[in-house]
């Protein structure tokens, strides 16, 4: 019985997808770096840098799929879930490492404004 109620739910409500380990770490990196501007208003890191060792850097360039604006899109759609916004344009770069350090990837984030037009 429970074998088949599983499989019916599993058939009405199919699985969320699993978020890779990266993204996960970009949607942290924007929930735990907020900054309550106003009552309507949640400031969030917009500019990443994801460094990774120099292997997976090298992997990734060579992959015909540009990975950096992938990345942006699913920080843009987890702020528009949230109800977040940005103070600029959103940009994930992806760098080697300077050192092989034991973890695959490291990100730093930070807001960065829109350049202001002259």
């Amino acid at each position: 019985m429970e074998r088949w109620t599983t499989s019916l739910w599993g058939l009405l409500l199919p699985a969320k997808p699993e978020r890779g380990e990266a993204v996960s770490d970009l949607l942290r990196q924007c929930d735990d770096n907020t900054v309550i501007v106003g009552r309507q208003r949640v400031v969030v890191p917009n500019d990443f840098v994801m460094e990774l060792l120099p292997a997976i850097h090298r992997q990734i360039l060579a992959s015909p799929l540009p990975v950096g604006p992938v990345l942006a899109n699913e920080v843009r759609r987890h702020a528009a879930e949230q109800g977040y916004t940005f103070a600029g344009p959103v940009a994930v770069d992806l760098i080697p490492s300077c050192s092989d350090t034991t973890a695959r990837f490291r990100i730093y984030s930070r807001i960065t404004p829109a350049a202001k037009l002259p």
